[in-house]
Formats: structure tokens, sequence, C-alpha cells
């Protein structure tokens, strides 16, 4: 099935979503790294310029702000692109929002690849792995602009610190308008009986498209959207892999620490099965644009097709010896 790419960028509909929900909440406020106009969020400025904060090219000090901010009972926002939202001001991150139980929530742009000509030393492939490890964190990436506007007044009910993993462009069409979106809580996209792949951001339109190739075969996959990494939907992950019997994980991020990771942690304390994890291979990013580079780390539907085809032949023991799995990293 041939996706369409969505009219607007993702950072426009984060925008419109500011403006719109701060014109009814005072509470919200925006803090910024010198990117405004690259996160769109100047709209913002120029609509409450009191409530917009610009610290210039100082990350950790953009947190230890807007930690002040919600010491005082407001929601900040705060953005700049995943390799300085998470890196960066990883220790101002843990302690003055985690650490201290500040409602603060964190806009990591241009994840994984999206970085494109930007090239590795804005890649940051293990943003979800680091905010993942810290307590009380929530890390949420959306599919597009649908499932954004669905997530964006729970983003703001929920009382603790929130990671949003935003891809910048415009994103493929994936999520339906009428599907209901709780988070926390992922959804099945399409149904299936021999596989289950678990994707995330931009790897969720090419699992998609990786279940039709698989159709095809006659392999019936299972796609969920596990939009919520932190906290994971342990009850989804072990309900579908218990009707499928294997899974294929798929994200724009290391496979280390990420998604992967986490339905592994999951699934081998619970109910161990086939599980193989397409991502970035403990590897840094390099200039590129988004195709060459989802070519190039291995971020392609043909990359989940085979992986599936793997974990299904390995369900059912016809792979010898380690089961054809990938080499531990």
């Amino acid at each position: 099935m041939e996706r369409v790419k969505e009219q607007q960028a993702l950072r426009e509909v984060y925008s419109d979503l500011l403006l719109e929900y701060g014109a009814q909440d005072e509470r919200i406020c925006v803090v910024d790294a010198d990117l405004m106009n690259a996160s769109s969020v100047s709209r913002f400025r120029a609509a409450f310029p009191e409530r917009a904060i610009d610290v210039g090219v100082a990350e950790a000090n953009m947190i230890g702000v807007a930690a002040g901010l919600a010491a005082m009972g407001k929601i900040p926002f705060t953005h700049s692109f995943t390799a300085f939202a998470s890196r960066r001001c990883c220790d101002q991150i843990a302690l003055s929002v985690a650490y201290a139980g500040r409602n603060v929530k964190m806009v990591g742009s241009d994840p994984g690849v999206s970085a494109e000509l930007n090239g590795g030393t804005h890649m940051s492939m293990e943003d979800v792995a680091i905010l993942r490890a810290i307590p009380g964190m929530t890390v949420f990436e959306p599919v597009d602009g649908a499932q954004l506007r669905a997530a964006f007044p729970q983003l703001l009910e929920h009382p603790g610190p929130v990671y949003i993993r935003l891809f910048r462009k415009q994103a493929l069409r994936v999520w339906p308008e009428d599907m209901p979106f709780r988070l926390g809580k992922g959804a099945i996209l399409r149904g299936g009986e021999d596989v289950t792949v678990f994707a995330t951001g931009i790897l969720v339109a090419e699992a998609l498209d990786a279940a039709d190739r698989l159709a095809a075969e006659g392999i019936s996959a299972e796609v969920v959207n596990l939009h919520t990494v932190k906290p994971l939907d342990a009850e989804l992950v072990l309900a579908s892999t218990e009707r499928t019997g294997c899974a294929v994980t798929a994200e724009n991020a290391s496979i280390i620490g990420g998604l992967g990771s986490a339905v592994a942690e999951c699934l081998s304390e619970n109910a161990p099965c086939p599980l193989r994890r397409v991502g970035v291979q403990d590897r840094f990013g390099e200039v590129g644009y988004l195709d060459y580079l989802q070519d190039a780390l291995g971020l392609r539907a043909e990359n989940i097709v085979q992986a599936a085809r793997g974990v299904v032949a390995q369900k059912h023991g016809k792979l010898g010896g380690s089961g054809g799995c990938r080499e531990s990293i």
C-alpha cells in the first residue's frame, strides 16, 4: 500500500498545538536553545513573548531554567536536536528534572538518521537509551501529525517529565484519525498470526510495508505501534507474541537500550520467544539524505522482512545451532 506524506511538517503541527493549548493555559511556556525557527516555536514567541525564553546555545542551562519554571507551577517545553537534548544535558535532566520530580516536556527533534545532512555529530542514536534509563521518565515518539494531535492533551496532563522524540519534517500518514490514543499503551495497526513487528517513529510505515510483502509470501504479520517506549506496554507485547510466537522490533535508533532492548527485556523475563531487532547496529551516523541513510543503516521494510522470515523459521525449528540469530552486540 502506497503511503502519502502529510501536508504539514510535524514541527508545524507541534507549533500549532503549542499555540492552541497555550491560548487556553497560561502555564504553558517555551524554553529554547537558539533553535526557535528550526522548531517553528518562533510563532509561539510572537504570540506570547512573555512565555518564551531563548537561552542561546546553552542546552544544560535550558533544562535548568525549565526546571525552575516547573517548580513555579508552569508547564515548560524545551527543544533542541536530539543529540543536544539528550547527551549534552543529561545530568541536568536526571537531577534538576527527574530527581526533583519536575513537570518538564523535552522535545528532541530530528531523531536518528532524520538529522540527514547535519551528519553523525547531530545523529543521537542513543538518546532513547539515555532518557529511558532515567527514573520516572516517559519516552514518546509520535508516528505522524494525527498521533501527535491525539497525544498532546495527554502529554500536558501527565504530571511528570516527558521526552518527545519529534521527526521535524512531513511524516508519512499512518495513524487513523479516529483511532483512540492512550499514552503508555501501544496500538495494533494491523492484525496478524505468524509474527509481530513492534515499531516506532518512521519505522512504523516501513513495518506496514513489510507486512504487505510478507503477506504475499504467506506470512501474516501483526504490526504494533509502540509509540511510548517507556513505560512499555508490556501487556500488549506479551499478548501479541502469545498469539504469534515470535517478534521483530524496528526503530530509528540504536538497538542497544532502545525499543529493541525494552521488548527483549520484557519477553526474556516473562515469555521468551524468537526475537530480532531492526535498528542502528552499534554505529555512528553519517552525512546523507534520509533515503540513503535508511538504506545504509538497514532501516527499511526489506530489513524487517528478512528479520521476520528468520524468526518465523526459528519458531518452526527450521534453523539449527543458534537459530541464525544475529551475533550479540
